[in-house]
């Protein structure tokens, strides 16, 4: 891994729900963060974002741990093999959902929301299904890198004015969802990392309660570990009406990256600390 991350993550089950439907996983070594909102009925949510996330995780494991790991068939030309192996493990992970929905009645329409970071050489990989936030902090400005799929958002890209007219219901109404499909099409994109930068993918029980510049200031205030729990306290401070998870990660090091930019990029983000 060309990336060096210091990173943390927390899940809470918050103050009004009495499960924890979110899932995540982070590894800095194997360079990969992932966050799953789960849904459904009773327990079926937990099961859809454990299966989600355990999957990914199973998946992606086997690119460190086999000399000659399988890769998929139809791979995308235009995307890298990190990109390729991501996307194989969320569909890998749809279809575990689906099986699982259709084998168990008590489990009949469960899914899940996932979002997912992946290390390349010199970047990451950025793919999601549903609608859990990823932000990237850099050079101190936070902006969204995710593609929300929901109604209000889908509606926003073709009719700006249409998507206003539209009632609160429909800005949480997913189009894509893990498991409601027997496939499903993620968004995915890659991104150059810089020394500095800061990516924090979280369930919509932390971004419902705090806004992305709280979150900015938090994220950049102080280091991973610590900003996770001050982040999760807020949202709790304001009634943690749903789970809350949060992954932050900071970039360290990019290997290969020099020269005054990269040096000025480290040299801020160390004042900000």
């Amino acid at each position: 891994m060309a990336v060096l991350i210091e990173s943390a993550g927390l899940t809470d089950v918050g103050m009004k729900r009495k499960g924890n439907e979110d899932s995540y996983f982070l590894d800095d070594r194997m360079g990969l963060y992932v966050v799953a909102d789960g849904m459904g009925g009773h327990l079926a949510g937990e099961v859809a974002s454990k299966i989600v996330v355990d999957t990914i995780r199973d998946y992606m494991a086997r690119f460190g741990r086999d000399k000659n790991p399988e890769e998929m068939e139809d791979a995308d030309a235009n995307l890298s093999k990190e990109a390729n192996r991501l996307l194989a493990s969320i569909r890998l992970a749809n279809q575990a959902v689906h099986s699982m929905s259709e084998q168990k009645k008590a489990y009949t329409g469960m899914g899940s929301t996932v979002s997912a970071v992946y290390t390349n050489e010199s970047g990451f990989v950025i793919a999601n299904v549903g609608d859990s936030p990823i932000y990237l902090v850099h050079q101190g400005a936070l902006e969204p890198v995710y593609t929300p799929h929901t109604v209000v958002a889908e509606q926003a890209a073709m009719d700006p004015e249409a998507a206003g007219r539209l009632g609160e219901k429909f800005a949480h109404m997913l189009t894509r969802a893990m498991g409601v499909e027997a496939t499903v099409a993620p968004s995915v994109f890659e991104l150059q990392a810089w020394p500095g930068d800061i990516v924090v993918i979280a369930s919509d029980g932390l971004t419902n309660m705090v806004n992305p510049d709280e979150i900015r200031k938090a994220v950049t205030a102080e280091r991973p570990e610590a900003a996770c729990r001050s982040l999760v306290d807020l949202a709790n401070s304001r009634g943690g009406d749903d789970n809350i998870t949060v992954i932050i990660l900071k970039v360290k090091k990019v290997s290969g990256q020099s020269g005054p930019l990269a040096e000025f990029l480290a040299r801020v983000m160390e004042f900000f600390r």
